[in-house]
This record gives structure tokens, sequence and C-alpha cells, in this order.
């Protein structure tokens, strides 16, 4: 096991937390998030479970922190994309917004287990935070969204949601699961291909010309 010195000072407590989420999300690139526990964590960090309580009491802890970051980064990137009082038309909306869809895929792995599952494992006031971040940024795009479609805001907002679930099952669709994609190939089943990008592009100008 890799030696292990407990952070004495806010700025070390803030680096061994930053080395919690990189093992953490190094883990679920490859792995279930089932599979993901606090064992496993501490040892991908070679750490004792001991010492790695010393800063989180749940795996959810880290992923709430996690999905924090990839959501601002998220936000961000729509923003910036769509500047205020640009005249994009809906074809060129879609087409950027799918690119930074297609550019989030990691953060929709995140977002599929948010509500059913990371939620449900945090201490209130860590929930509280993170609600109120992703509502100032939420509602942020949905001003901008409401302002490029000539929309209301309510609507603005209800486009935005549906893509961001869509994109998140997209991204969690069964056939990349290797125990799924191992029963099809033993009943000689071959699923359609999927482009991540095309279809977001193609449910994004679909769901915008319904507004």
């Amino acid at each position: 096991m890799a030696d292990y010195i407990r952070a004495r000072s806010d700025e070390h407590k803030e680096e061994r937390l930053s080395q919690i989420k990189e093992a953490t999300a190094a883990l679920f690139e490859n792995a279930p998030y089932t599979e993901i526990t606090l064992t496993t964590i501490a040892e991908k960090l070679g750490w004792s479970r001991a010492n790695l309580y010393k800063y989180v009491t749940t795996k959810e802890e880290i992923f709430l922190e996690i999905s924090s970051e990839k959501m601002t980064s998220y936000y961000s990137s729509l923003l910036s994309a769509f500047p205020e009082g640009n005249n994009f038309s809906p074809d060129v909306i879609a087409e950027v917004w799918a690119g930074i869809l297609n550019a989030s895929q990691d953060y929709m792995r995140y977002v599929s287990y948010l509500n059913p599952v990371i939620e449900t494992n945090v201490t209130v006031e860590r929930l509280a935070a993170f609600k109120k971040k992703y509502y100032e940024l939420a509602y942020a795009f949905r001003d901008r969204l409401s302002q490029m479609l000539s929309t209301a805001p309510e609507t603005a907002y209800k486009i935005q949601l549906d893509v961001l679930f869509y994109a998140s099952s997209s991204a969690v669709c069964c056939y990349k699961n290797p125990l799924v994609q191992e029963a099809l190939k033993q009943i000689n089943i071959t699923p359609p291909p999927m482009d991540f990008y095309k279809d977001m592009k193609d449910f994004l100008k679909m769901r915008l010309e319904k507004c």
C-alpha cells in the first residue's frame, strides 16, 4: 500500500478530495456503477478504507461532486457556444448543441444515475448545494434558449430537460454493456449501429421544430 499522509490543512484536504474524485472517475470509465465501492476506490488510491473515510462517508458523495464539476462544464460550454443576442437558426443550434452533447457523453453517464441513485445517499446540505448550482446554470441556459427560440422560458426549460434525459439514456444504452453484448452474441442478434452525435442532432432538430 502506498504511503498515506493525512491532510493537515484545507489546501491539502482539497488535494486529497481531488485525488479521490480522479480515482473514482477513472474507475467509472471502465466499470459499472454497481461495481464501484469505497473499497475499490481506496484500493485504486492505495489507501486503506479507514483513511478514505476521513474525507467521505459514501461513494455517492464522491459521484455528486464529480457530477457537479461535469455539469458546470456542460452548461458553461452551452452558454459560451450560444452567446447572448445570437441569431442562430434551429439547424445551427441543433448542430452545435449535438457537438457539445457528444463531447459531454461522460457527464451524461453521471446524469443517468443522479436522480435514482446518487441523490438518494448524500446529506441534505450537500444535495442543496448541488441543486442550487444546477438551477443557477440550467435557468441561465433556459433563458438563453428562450431568447434564441423566441419561446416561453417554461417551453425552453422543457426542451432542455428532454434533451438531457434523451442524451443520458443514450449514453448508457444497454448495447454498451458487455454482458448484454455477450447475450446478444449468443442469440445471433446484431443491434443497429449507434451514432451518438447524429442521434442527438436528429433528436434536437425534431424537438426544436415542435417548440
